[in-house]
């Protein structure tokens, strides 16, 4: 059963802030910046969720998390819901460097409150932490922060169901999408090439393409994860 944190806990730590990011130097950066212009909160900077969790067992949870979206360990969006069913009233603002379009996607469908692009200046992170922190929503675009670069070689995970397709056609299309061909992946699954071609043939009509080049194509930023169901 998650535990939920009584009032009198988050009257407490209402002004408690932790800034998590396993750049440390980032992380007590933004923390000055927000106690000159916030004198009122606690700010903690902290490297990872490990240390968020101890904070919170010693503390009481934060008021706001303000979270780099990608830490060593991958992005943040698991630990996010996983800490969000314990301490639903923590609210979360998240940024980043990275301009790609899925994360923003990503964001807005999570369990986050708002976004800010790491190259956003000092006063829109204090207009952000602001509006979280009363309760409301801050999604900002990357687009007028971040020119035109490669994108980093980051990879969200899909599971088949995301998709609309079966655990064996999730599979399948992993392997397509390291460009093995039917032959290949009928070897590797233990099934005959036939069915691997019929397969094919319904991923593509699932995910509305006509080839294999135009799915990995689609597919690009993603890898495809084990089927959660069973």
């Amino acid at each position: 059963m998650s535990h939920h944190p009584q009032n009198p806990t988050m009257q407490a730590a209402r002004h408690r802030v932790a800034i998590l990011d396993d750049h440390p130097l980032v992380a007590r950066g933004l923390a000055h910046y927000f106690e000159t212009v916030r004198p009122d909160l606690d700010l903690r900077a902290i490297t990872g969720f490990d240390e968020l969790h101890a904070l919170t067992r010693e503390h009481g949870c934060p008021a706001l998390v303000i979270a780099d979206v990608w830490l060593a360990s991958g992005n943040v969006l698991e630990g996010v819901a996983q800490f969000r069913d314990s301490y639903p009233d923590t609210r979360w603002l998240a940024m980043s460097g990275d301009d790609d379009p899925l994360l923003m996607e990503r964001l807005r469908a999570g369990r986050v409150d708002g976004f800010v692009p790491k190259a956003a200046s000092p006063e829109v992170f204090a207009l952000a932490l602001d509006a979280v922190l009363s309760g409301g929503q801050w999604f900002e675009s990357t687009a007028a922060f971040t020119p035109s670069l490669p994108r980093p070689s980051r990879e969200w995970l899909v599971t088949p169901e995301e998709l609309g397709i079966t655990a064996r056609q999730g599979e399948i299309l992993a392997l397509v999408m390291h460009g093995l061909p039917n032959k290949r992946i009928a070897l590797n699954l233990g099934i005959s090439e036939s069915t691997v071609k019929e397969h094919v043939t319904g991923i593509l009509e699932r995910l509305g393409v006509r080839t294999r080049i135009e799915a990995i194509t689609q597919l690009r930023g993603r890898r495809i994860s084990p089927s959660t169901r069973k």
